[in-house]
């Protein structure tokens, strides 16, 4: 009785840029997840297709870097076998599995081309 009818009114609600408040969520939650994959997911494929070069590409004379932490030269290393052969010191030579290599340090000498016989 003693309220004016300008204050009794409700009040109309908030528009969004977007519209509908779920739509705006939505679209927010869609470019959480792109910035995530650019900043995060792409890199780290990226660095794990390099590391698979890599290792795929080891030969005998790298020297290399097990994930124990053992730096080694490779003395063997066929294509078809997921291990190699690394001599660790002149007594102790170890079998290890490619996928264990962090890195490789140094190349070695040129694969020999066993393809042609003479």
């Amino acid at each position: 009785m003693f309220i004016s009818e300008a204050l009794a009114q409700t009040p109309a609600p908030a528009s969004s840029p977007f519209g509908d408040p779920m739509n705006s969520l939505l679209f927010y939650m869609l470019m959480m997840v792109v910035i995530f994959y650019f900043l995060v997911i792409r890199p780290q494929s990226s660095r794990a297709k390099q590391h698979r070069e890599l290792i795929d590409k080891v030969r005998r004379g790298d020297t290399v870097i097990t994930a124990g932490g053992f730096i080694g030269r490779v003395i063997k290393a066929a294509d078809n076998s997921d291990e190699v052969e690394v001599e660790l010191s002149d007594q102790m030579k170890v079998r290890v599995l490619k996928s264990t290599l962090m890195d490789v340090r140094a190349k070695g000498e040129p694969v020999k081309d066993t393809s042609t016989a003479s």
